[in-house]
């Protein structure tokens, strides 16, 4: 079983697409990816922190990544982990529970409801 690195743009894009299951620290977003094995990513915006900030979070949850997905990552799927508010000073034990608890969710094909669409346009329109 090989797990790698989601590194383009578009599979981000694709994950954002499919199962969401948020916790205090992060949110999990998985999707099937036809056959290409376990894969995951890191998303932190500049929301969260500073490029230091920011970084050690990306390290944390990449740890706890590699740690959780052999054992209880979605077969043929993308698994992305998107930082929140919080996620860099969250026991490091806690998050690995609440990931462990999450991706069981996953496979049963449990998530979270669907958010409502952001209203208007992004980009300063009106």
């Amino acid at each position: 079983m090989s797990i790698s690195v989601l590194t383009k743009r578009a599979d981000f894009l694709a994950a954002n697409r499919g199962l969401r299951n948020a916790r205090p620290g992060f949110v999990l977003l998985t999707r099937p990816n036809d056959g290409q094995g376990i894969r995951y990513g890191v998303t932190v915006t500049k929301k969260i922190g500073n490029a230091v900030v920011r970084n050690r979070m990306k390290r944390r949850f990449r740890e706890l990544l590699r740690a959780a997905l052999p054992e209880y990552g979605l077969p043929d799927h993308d698994h992305v982990l998107i930082g929140r508010e919080g996620g860099v000073t969250r026991d490091f034990a806690q998050m690995a529970k609440e990931l462990e608890i999450v991706l069981k969710q996953a496979a049963k094909g449990k998530g979270d409801p669907a958010r409502r669409p952001r209203r208007g346009n992004r980009r300063g329109g009106k």
